[in-house]
């Protein structure tokens, strides 16, 4: 077995084949978190989870990206939901299901945030992923975040650990798609936080050294599908099954056995998101 912790197999480009897609997990072992990126996604996960309960656990979160007009704009052809506001209340209710394991994807994303509009979208930003950080702690469930910083930057890293400073909880903080700096990556280590990693580690050499530097015990894979599917799928759609081909790559870089790094990422999984199987 081994866990997928951040898909979006309950988007719209799995409409015609989502089934298969998942069929094709089973059929490798794998587990899946299906992650919501505002509410009406969120509530598309709790049903998908609800139809394959042994297999698919959900989220209920509020993109950063979901905050501004132009997100919706440049992703017509993603096909996503309409634009929502925020709402922290609506998201909170969703929350309660017993197939909820997290609050999130949410957090801060500055990597398109240009100078004219950067005060106001970095404060929009801070005020939803704040709300998000208090119900993830009122709820008991982890806390799954999507953090972008400027580019050659670890800005947006440096400003999630003063608001979670401002805002101490006591439920684990996942980085998904993590991308910083050695040196920040210290820090959050300290603050305790966990690390997904996705396909692109198959084909860029720049998580070489970090991979290497965090404990295993904090490390856990992702597909983030239909994003960046690894090689050999590079350039495709990503779906769950893939996932198989991250935890190779991870094996071999670190001098350690696939099995090894499927059994504790998967074990990382279990114990962060509380989920027996």
């Amino acid at each position: 077995m081994i866990f997928d912790t951040h898909t979006h197999v309950h988007f719209p480009l799995y409409d015609k084949d989502r089934d298969d897609v998942i069929k094709r997990a089973q059929k490798v072992g794998v587990k899946m978190i299906c992650v919501g990126t505002q509410a009406a996604t969120s509530k598309l996960a709790i049903g998908l989870a609800k139809k394959y309960p042994n297999d698919i656990w959900a989220t209920v979160g509020f993109h950063p990206n979901h905050l501004s007009e132009n997100w919706y704009h440049d992703r017509k052809e993603q096909k996503e939901p309409v634009r929502e506001k925020f709402d922290v209340k609506k998201l909170g209710e969703l929350a309660k299901d017993s197939k909820v394991v997290a609050i999130g994807e949410c957090g801060l994303d500055y990597y398109r945030l240009t100078d004219a509009s950067r005060e106001d979208h970095v404060k929009n930003q801070k005020e939803a992923f704040s709300e998000q950080i208090k119900l993830a702690e009122s709820l008991g469930k982890a806390l799954m975040m999507h953090t972008r910083p400027s580019a050659g930057s670890d800005d947006a890293y440096e400003d999630t650990l003063e608001i979670l400073r401002e805002n101490p909880i006591s439920v684990p903080k996942i980085n998904h798609f993590y991308v910083g700096s050695l040196t920040v990556t210290k820090k959050l280590l300290e603050a305790g936080f966990y690390f997904t990693f996705g396909g692109v580690i198959t084909f860029s050499r720049d998580y070489d050294t970090i991979l290497n530097y965090i404990p295993l015990d904090r490390i856990m894979l992702e597909t983030d599908a239909p994003y960046v599917a690894p090689e050999p799928h590079r350039g495709k759609r990503n779906e769950p099954a893939y996932i198989i081909e991250t935890a190779k790559h991870l094996a071999e870089l670190r001098g350690e056995s696939i099995e090894k790094i499927a059994e504790q990422t998967t074990k990382n999984a279990l114990q962060v998101f509380k989920i027996t199987i």
